[in-house]
């Protein structure tokens, strides 16, 4: 089925960028290395080598805020940092794509008259991974719980369960918010297993973590949160995806 793009979410560690981009490219290669021979009967032959993983984004500049776009381009770049993007909209179950890159350039500025842009490069130091969103950008929380179980699948050996958390908005007096990732062999969670434990947040930021390369047979996952302080309040975002 065909799809306009009229709603792309796109999170940049603790940046939402989606109310100040207009166009986001993401991208995923193997490099291709020669491996033709006298048998290979006149024939290239090739093998895949190194992969890489890209963002492309650009939209309409502002600034004044850690959120917003400019503030958010200068804090990150030259540093790797959580990529988060969805082709329609933030839902928890959503089709997401996440990775963990380099913001690599960052460019603003037109003619006179424009709506001034901006646009932005990232290069990724991760494979990028097709995921689902487990959290949702938009559900303030206030207090410890857990979300909703995605069924992912078995987590086959060699391969690495992935998640991305981008810590929006913060409020409150010495708020603290610890996520960690849980999983299950069904989706009633009788007995979850912690898979990944991010650093407690305090601000807007973003983390990203995978697990190693061991098998994981359970299928069902979950976010799970602790919220401590004095009327704490948190937007988060967390993607979850295996590779």
């Amino acid at each position: 089925m065909s799809m306009i793009l009229t709603n792309v979410r796109a999170f940049a560690s603790g940046a939402d960028l989606t109310g100040a981009s207009n166009k986001i490219e993401i991208a995923a290669e193997v490099e291709e290395k020669d491996a033709t021979t006298y048998g290979s009967s006149g024939w290239k032959g090739v093998v895949g080598s190194l992969g890489s993983a890209g963002i492309e984004a650009e939209g309409y500049w502002e600034a004044g805020d850690p959120s917003l776009v400019d503030d958010a381009a200068w804090a990150q770049l030259g540093g790797v940092w959580p990529w988060t993007v969805c082709p329609d909209t933030a839902e928890v179950g959503s089709l997401a794509y996440l990775t963990r890159a380099l913001r690599s350039n960052y460019k603003l500025g037109g003619a006179v008259g424009d709506v001034a842009p901006w646009s932005s490069t990232s290069k990724g130091s991760w494979p990028l991974v097709r995921g689902q969103i487990a959290h949702p950008p938009g559900q303030a929380r206030t207090a410890n719980g857990t979300g909703t179980v995605l069924n992912l699948g078995a987590v086959p050996a060699g391969q690495r369960l992935y998640a991305a958390l981008h810590v929006l908005s913060v409020a409150g007096t010495t708020p603290s918010l610890t996520v960690s990732v849980e999983s299950d062999d069904s989706a009633g969670m009788g007995s979850p297993t912690t898979r990944l434990s991010f650093a407690a947040a305090t601000a807007a930021g973003g983390q990203a973590l995978h697990t190693d390369a061991a098998a994981i047979t359970d299928t069902h996952y979950r976010v799970a949160w602790t919220v401590s302080g004095t009327t704490p309040s948190f937007m988060f975002a967390l993607s979850l995806g295996i590779r």
